[in-house]
């Protein structure tokens, strides 16, 4: 009875985690996937019609479509933070300690970081409004370029990699000035993902963007969509507990709440975000099991009421 009753259990955590990783990921990318070939329908053509001057809609959209994402993470995340097995099996990722916090209190702080979604949104809003984007930017022809969305992906990680090192590595000063507020956060949450400061925000998420956004050159569906995954993939590596996907994510090389906790806890590894690639070519990359604190040990989880 007690084998049953396991294999049931795993079944269950399977099938629930199966079912949150195929449901999630869509979700998060809804606001792209239903109106790349639907908005002649809901929209006038010279809302969309940018021959003579950008127009808001694709900001607007843009916009709309990273809170859509949002919101299905945060509610992804609630479910996990009450316990919900839902979403899948739930373990934390260092299993040894964890974070005590309000969810209200913790998620009104992750939305109103002035240095996260405020300055990315508005460095948003300045080079799309002053025509600052390339051309193909602000087409609406054609869907969501998904070979696009993987190289904006890889460009931004590429050097949000190398601007992360130079913080870390520059000088003290220079890291004392932008990175290490977010540093403080030994075990972060998924709400922890945009605290830090300006200057971390500028130059580690900001210049890259501006950066790839002139070496890809993509339509709006596309830029939405990449935008899209890219702010909610930076917030649910910073997860307190495994997700459902992560042993496939792991296999692929792509980014981990595991792989990032390593460079919280660690500090001088594990500096790329959505994937493993840089950090393995450049040596600095280690393996959430090899590192001891990560390890379950024999006594009791230590709760922290602190980062």
């Amino acid at each position: 009875m007690i084998r049953n009753t396991t294999k049931g259990t795993k079944l269950w955590d399977s099938t629930m985690g199966f079912s949150a990783t195929i449901i999630l990921w869509p979700l998060i990318l809804s606001v792209p996937l239903f109106l790349q070939h639907t908005y002649m329908n809901v929209f006038r053509p010279e809302w969309y019609d940018s021959s003579q001057m950008p127009k808001p809609l694709g900001l607007c959209l843009g916009l709309l479509s990273v809170s859509v994402g949002q919101v299905f993470v945060l509610c992804y995340q609630y479910l996990r933070w009450k316990g919900s097995k839902c979403t899948g099996k739930l373990v934390s990722v260092q299993p040894n300690e964890y974070r005590i916090y309000d969810y209200c209190e913790a998620a009104q702080e992750h939305l109103s970081q002035p240095e996260g979604f405020a300055l990315i949104g508005c460095y948003l809003a300045l080079t799309w409004m002053l025509h600052l984007m390339p051309e193909s930017y602000y087409s609406f022809d054609g869907g969501v370029q998904w070979d696009k969305v993987v190289a904006c992906l890889l460009v931004q990680d590429l050097l949000q990699y190398g601007m992360h090192r130079a913080e870390h590595k520059v000088s003290k000063e220079f890291y004392r000035a932008s990175h290490e507020p977010h540093h403080r956060f030994t075990n972060p949450r998924l709400f922890d993902a945009f605290n830090g400061s300006f200057a971390d925000t500028f130059f580690m998420i900001v210049l890259p963007l501006f950066t790839t956004k002139s070496i890809v050159h993509c339509n709006v569906w596309t830029y939405m969509a990449f935008g899209t995954l890219y702010a909610n993939w930076l917030c649910l590596i910073h997860s307190e507990t495994h997700h459902p996907w992560d042993w496939l994510f792991q296999a692929c090389g792509l980014g981990t709440a595991a792989d990032h906790h390593v460079h919280h806890k660690l500090f001088c590894y594990n500096y790329g975000h959505l994937f493993s690639y840089w950090d393995r070519a450049c040596g600095t990359y280690r393996h959430p099991q090899n590192v001891r604190q990560f390890r379950k040990n024999e006594k009791a989880p230590k709760p922290l009421d602190k980062p």
